[in-house]
């Protein structure tokens, strides 16, 4: 079988694309396969040398394949067992970053994460915080970072920057334990974050986010940077959470309307043709 010629059972997204690299050809053909065939989490991907077969392409396009999709996390791999379908990813809902912990879950239910104080400090502002928070940069502020945990896996490292002139105190022990520092800031304060603005951006973490997450300099992350403004106007924090990207899925919605999807990294986002055999039900 010539390399690059796919199988005749194989769905090739590729035909247009003579140019297309082998290993992405294999990459497109493993999505489909999870997608078509309704593969959860665990399920168990067809061998190496199968999927060789399967697009008609050599080990070597296949294993580079197989390494992209380990990275994006919608595949594991176990020396001598097999490639398995990744665990599903956590769901969170940035446009509520007062809430984060309610926000996180996977289908079936939310999850609990641990709580680490990693710093909290006074200290004075950069110039962008100065400026998003409408402060002299001469002005004392509150660094609190904290790294939050999935088990012994590390999931979120949240940094907030809040004005002293206008949040004097804090409970140290409070913020410490994972109670919920906007849940403070209203109780003591009054504010709420009835505006949020962010702002997101893909990247290679950085020395800070590679410690405290566990990642490697190839690793992206997710970060999200924004501002907190109460009913009056006040921007009361500078905020940023940085999130391992192949770990999550992320749901944003207008704050009124109806709820009309689910966030889900499982099953086909795509159009099939008419008359196409529909895929097997997966199995309960």
């Amino acid at each position: 079988m010539t390399e690059g010629a796919p199988h005749a059972g194989a769905r090739s997204r590729d035909k247009g694309s003579p140019r297309a690299l082998r290993y992405q050809h294999v990459y497109d053909l493993v999505v489909a396969l999870i997608e078509d065939q309704g593969m959860r989490e665990g399920d168990q991907l067809p061998s190496t040398a199968e999927l060789a077969d399967m697009a008609g392409v050599s080990v070597i396009s296949v294993r580079r394949a197989l390494d992209e999709l380990a990275r994006s996390g919608k595949i594991v791999r176990h020396q001598g067992v097999g490639t398995f379908v990744a665990p599903q990813r956590l769901v969170s809902e940035p446009s509520r970053p007062g809430a984060l912990l309610e926000t996180l879950r996977r289908r079936g239910g939310e999850v609990e994460l641990d709580t680490e104080l990693v710093s909290m400090l006074v200290g004075l502002p950069s110039a962008k915080h100065a400026a998003a928070l409408g402060i002299d940069p001469g002005q004392p502020v509150w660094e609190i970072c904290r790294l939050r945990s999935l088990g012994s896996s590390p999931k979120v490292l949240e940094k907030a920057v809040l004005p002293l002139s206008i949040v004097p105190s804090l409970e140290e022990n409070r913020i410490a334990d994972g109670g919920s520092l906007y849940g403070f800031l209203a109780e003591r304060y009054g504010f709420t974050d009835d505006f949020v603005e962010q702002v997101f951006e893909v990247d290679q973490p950085n020395s800070w986010e590679r410690n405290h997450l566990r990642l490697n300099a190839k690793d992206n992350v997710v970060r999200i940077r924004g501002i907190s403004v109460n009913a009056a106007g006040v921007a009361f924090d500078s905020f940023q959470q940085t999130y391992p990207a192949r770990e999550f899925l992320f749901y944003v919605s207008g704050s009124s309307g109806p709820r009309l999807m689910e966030p889900d990294d499982n099953g086909p986002w795509s159009v099939r043709p008419l008359g196409a055999t529909p895929p097997p039900a997966p199995a309960d």
